[in-house]
């Protein structure tokens, strides 16, 4: 019986210790952030409560009150004017890395870079909405730079976010994708097609950031505190964020 009791104290504990984290992160991150998330789960115990969309849309539903603790954002400046309207914790705003975008295709020869795109065989190309999206704001600033946009701006295909671009191309509603290096560096699009970095100085800086929120608990404090943490800065490098 006391055996029994200490079993039950102990198992009382650890659901009392364990918490869900929710964190809402930019599409970008689909592969790194999973693979940060299993990570800290293994180590603290807690589950992340993960929702992955466009930056710009998880400004709007933080700012109307969405009950997420963390947000890491594909544009740095989301966080900073959540910290400004007080709907995050003053000076927890920082820098993870900066984006970079990469053309994909399972159909298209991508590696002649930009100039590929006005191939015979490109009916479609995917991006990000630029609208709410900041890959989709660097895809029509590196087709700018290439004075390609008026040439192709007639066949663009938008994705809600980048992960959605990604999957226009990869089902074949659209021969080319400019997408997230991240997603392009994943298992799943290096088996299925190849890819090419587009140059970083076509295109402005991304800077994304993490910001933790008002309402974050002390599982959501240690979660973002881990993504500062060296584990956490080696996964994102393996996916293309520059630092």
């Amino acid at each position: 019986m006391k055996l029994l009791a200490g079993l039950l104290c102990l198992l009382c504990a650890v659901s009392a210790y364990a918490a869900e984290i929710r964190v809402a992160a930019a599409a970008d991150l689909l592969f790194a952030v999973r693979e940060i998330n299993a990570d800290f789960e293994r180590k603290s115990g807690h589950k992340v409560l993960l929702t992955l969309g466009s930056s710009g849309n998880f400004y709007a539903q933080i700012a109307n009150g969405a009950p997420f603790e963390v947000f890491l954002s594909a544009d740095v400046n989301y966080p900073r004017q959540l910290e400004e309207r007080g709907f995050a914790v003053r000076g927890s705003t920082f820098v993870y890395g900066a984006g970079r975008i990469a053309l994909w295709s399972s159909k298209v020869d991508v590696a002649r870079g930009m100039q590929c795109l006005l191939d015979g065989s490109v009916g479609k190309i995917a991006i990000a909405n630029p609208v709410h999206a900041p890959y989709g704001r660097a895809a029509v600033a590196a087709l700018q730079h290439a004075k390609l946009y008026d040439r192709v701006k007639g066949r663009l295909v938008m994705g809600e976010n980048i992960s959605q671009a990604a999957q226009f191309v990869q089902s074949g509603a659209a021969e080319v994708g400019i997408i997230a290096l991240s997603l392009a560096l994943s298992e799943p699009m290096m088996k299925s097609g190849r890819h090419w970095v587009i140059p970083a100085d076509t295109y402005p800086r991304m800077e994304q950031g993490a910001v933790l929120l008002k309402d974050a608990g002390p599982a959501a404090r240690q979660y973002f505190e881990s993504l500062r943490g060296e584990p956490a800065k080696k996964i994102l490098q393996r996916y293309g964020f520059a630092s």
